[in-house]
């Protein structure tokens, strides 16, 4: 019998299936942050369509999927020096806070400016400029895992940290130190009180972690099919418990920060998740012409870009949209159009910028 691992490096270069399961979810991530906005205005969006988009796509077929995508990555790049590894989180952690501009503090301006309505996006005095997003976590990921990788650690032995992380932010969620400036240095961490994080360190670390000690094994696994062949079960699992947890009072996904502040539990049937979207990328790639693999690529090369643009995009948006019909109630289908306009223009821009950056 083959074995199912290969000694040396075969699956070199950029995996479809990764590819596409990093642009399910960043395409999902924006149709979550269309929803966000879409709450600070009148709205009649249906219980279905919340569900659907702010407790289940939005929320864990999304950012736990780009998360272990990242560590994935993190095997797969040319450069995996410590140090470099460190100064990328750095940049990365710097882009967060520059996102949380256009996040919070451009509506605001807007909002309070256009309609002298300073009430509609709270910017806690400022401090939300600091608020830890998806870009800013990855940031401070990049910098544990090139210390960790700097003091020698293993891949796996990074799991087995990120694993001890992971139980303690459990145990630690929610606990409000007093003060803002307290619950926001505490927040990059931990889920403290405050608002200040959506993903903290603690809780969050073990899905690049899980990614990291995946990527070690598929970039030598000589028979992807054979790997991925559990998906379904991984699919039917996972999901059967999120939506288990839409009806247990303090559930996973009964609101966002019990999402964002998830416990070990929680992680572990994600994690099965990405396992199961994984699986289902790979199978739909076998189907894909050229051109479409080509096109999916491209995005994914985008997607950090993408994701700052749709931040800066979306808030604007809306507020344009109210400044000249104060009387519109956004509902199901006025989400579903503003979102997927926002994937193309974020998408196109992206592309423009790259194509401007490399002249």
């Amino acid at each position: 019998m083959d074995k199912l691992f290969s000694d040396q490096r075969v699956n070199t270069g950029r995996q479809v299936e990764l590819d596409l399961s990093k642009c399910l979810a960043i395409f999902f991530m924006i149709f979550l942050h269309c929803y966000f906005v879409t709450t600070y205005f009148t709205n009649n969006i249906s219980f279905a369509m919340e569900r659907a988009v702010a407790h289940f796509f939005g929320c864990p077929f999304s950012a736990p999927v780009f998360m272990f995508a990242m560590g994935v990555g993190m095997v797969y790049s040319k450069n995996q020096a410590p140090g470099h590894m460190i100064v990328r989180g750095l940049k990365l952690l710097q882009l967060g806070f520059f996102v949380n501009i256009g996040e919070f503090f451009v509506p605001y301006f807007l909002s309070g400016n256009l309609m002298d309505d300073w009430d509609r996006f709270p910017i806690a005095n400022g401090l939300l400029l600091f608020c830890i997003d998806v870009l800013a976590f990855a940031g401070m990921a990049f910098v544990l895992t090139g210390v960790l990788k700097k003091l020698k650690f293993s891949a796996k032995l990074i799991l087995l940290t990120a694993l001890i992380l992971s139980i303690a932010g459990s145990f630690l969620r929610f606990h409000d130190f007093g003060n803002n400036i307290a619950n926001l240095i505490a927040g990059y961490f931990i889920g403290s009180g405050g608002g200040f994080t959506a993903f903290p360190l603690f809780n969050w670390f073990i899905f690049p972690a899980m990614g990291l000690v995946f990527g070690e094994y598929y970039i030598r696994c000589n028979d992807k099919k054979k790997l991925l062949r559990f998906w379904p079960l991984g699919l039917i699992i996972s999901i059967s418990y999120f939506v288990a947890s839409w009806y247990i009072p303090k559930g996973f996904l009964t609101d966002a920060h019990h999402y964002y502040f998830m416990t070990t539990i929680d992680a572990i049937f994600c994690l099965m998740c990405v396992y199961g979207v994984i699986g289902v990328c790979y199978v739909i790639s076998k189907h894909l012409s050229d051109k479409q693999v080509s096109f999916f690529t491209k995005i994914s090369s985008n997607l950090n870009t993408i994701y700052v643009i749709q931040w800066f995009i979306i808030p604007i948006t809306y507020v344009i949209i109210f400044y000249f019909n104060k009387d519109i109630t956004f509902g199901d289908l006025s989400l579903v159009i503003i979102a997927l306009l926002e994937i193309v223009v974020s998408t196109v821009l992206a592309a423009g910028y790259k194509k401007i950056n490399k002249m």
